[in-house]
């Protein structure tokens, strides 16, 4: 054909049907990636709950390397399915969360060393005679301590300067979620610990809880194009806590990093679909060191204050 006359197909390029065709495998490849992420997610963490349960593995070495596997597919998506790219994190952001993930961790081990005598005074040894009717009391429980202790962060003007280290990042990613001061962190897992704890609940469902709350943390702040739908209502989602980091204190809301069920009864839930924030970080940058500068950000609820109100994410 001459003169820029096209095939009857429409089609200019005679090599573009195969391209078309290669770009529509890798959108259907995506779709399902969205329509399964979260599913996938849930299933391994009961399989491998139950699995640990059954042969009796050791919830020490089961629940970091659950974790690691969780942060590694995470991480993945986020490169197959972004919510926006441009909150991938680059080369200086990576070493700087490396640097906060471990010093999380510690904070998150060294929390839950400080009240084993507590757990192991009151927790049974044994395992519970119903262990999958306690498992959704001790959810519930330790979610709504988590909630609380939360909320209270953003609040409460000295707790602020110790979480407002967490909102600093201007991106919502897997790895900006181990941004967090290490006292913010022993303070919400002792919380949570003890609470469990006093009211007894045995070994075995306060671990299984503990990989259902690990993989969810990291998937609310996961950068992918996920939506739950109308499961939002119950369960805490990417899409929610987008808005829990907003700049905008009057759409953020969104304590809870499990269940989204506090936040409807606490009147702090505030999503509905397609709603975004309209950006993410902390409203008065001034008021806390970026997140670069490491040492600063660890001394800065030490010093002296300036005017912010608390909870000025």
């Amino acid at each position: 054909m001459e003169n820029g006359e096209q095939s009857p197909g429409g089609d200019a390029d005679p090599g573009s049907g195969p391209v078309r065709n290669e770009d529509a495998a890798v959108l259907s490849v995506r779709t399902v990636l969205r329509a399964s992420a979260y599913p996938l997610l849930l299933v391994a963490t009961f399989s491998v709950a139950t699995a640990a349960l059954r042969l009796d593995w050791d919830p020490g070495r089961v629940s970091p390397l659950f974790l690691l596997g969780t942060i590694s597919y995470l991480t993945a998506l986020e490169r197959l399915i972004p919510h926006q790219r441009a909150w991938h994190p680059n080369a200086d952001e990576w070493r700087w969360y490396g640097v906060y993930f471990l010093l999380t961790m510690a904070a998150s081990a060294l929390a839950q060393y400080l009240v084993t005598a507590a757990v192991s005074a009151v927790a049974p040894d044994e395992s519970a005679p119903h262990l999958w009717e306690e498992i959704p009391a001790a959810l519930l429980t330790g979610s709504l301590a988590s909630y609380l202790v939360h909320r209270l962060g953003h609040s409460n003007s000295i707790l602020w300067r110790l979480h407002g280290v967490h909102h600093v990042p201007q991106k919502v990613n897997v790895a900006s979620n181990g941004v967090n001061h290490v006292l913010d962190i022993m303070l919400a897992q002792g919380a949570v610990q003890l609470a469990l704890a006093s009211i007894g609940f045995s070994r075995e469902s306060v671990f299984v809880v503990g990989l259902f709350v690990a993989a969810q943390g990291y998937f609310v702040h996961a950068n992918i194009d996920v939506h739950i739908g109308r499961f939002n209502h119950v369960l805490a989602s990417p899409e929610q806590h987008r808005l829990h980091h907003s700049v905008d204190l009057s759409e953020a809301g969104h304590y809870g990093s499990d269940l989204s069920i506090w936040d409807h009864l606490f009147g702090s839930y505030t999503w509905r679909p397609g709603r975004e924030p309209i950006a993410v970080g902390i409203g008065d940058p001034a008021s806390f060191p970026p997140t670069a500068d490491i040492a600063t950000s660890l001394l800065h609820p030490w010093r002296r204050a300036k005017r912010a109100g608390p909870g000025s994410a």
